[in-house]
């Protein structure tokens, strides 16, 4: 998906809010539940967002390990969990999905 705009993979932690409420900016977004890796294991996430173009969103500091292992992925948004209210995730997605690109996002970690 070159040149294309974001999409986002949330992982069990992050709260279905976040993902009605981008939704409401009209941005694609699965959820575990959406992808059927309910209880999937992080690397199955992440090769789901990989190989669907997806950044992944988390509250899990296991992604930013896997990133720091050079596994590839699409891109990773880490939030610390409880840092940010989901109005702020929201609106940072957001801003992230207006200012960059799907490829600019492949194996780049952001703190949110």
């Amino acid at each position: 998906m070159l040149n294309s705009r974001i999409r986002y993979h949330l992982d069990e932690h992050v709260p279905n809010a976040v993902a009605k409420g981008l939704r409401r900016f009209g941005i694609d977004v699965t959820t575990p539940r959406d992808a059927d890796l309910l209880e999937a294991d992080d690397r199955v996430h992440l090769e789901y967002a990989r190989k669907s173009a997806r950044v992944m969103v988390t509250y899990d500091a296991d992604y930013v390990i896997l990133h720091r292992r050079n596994v590839e992925h699409a891109g990773i948004v880490y939030v610390p969990q409880r840092s940010r209210s989901i109005g702020h995730i929201i609106e940072v997605l957001y801003l992230l999905y207006e200012l960059a690109l799907s490829d600019e996002m492949i194996n780049r970690l952001e703190y949110l």
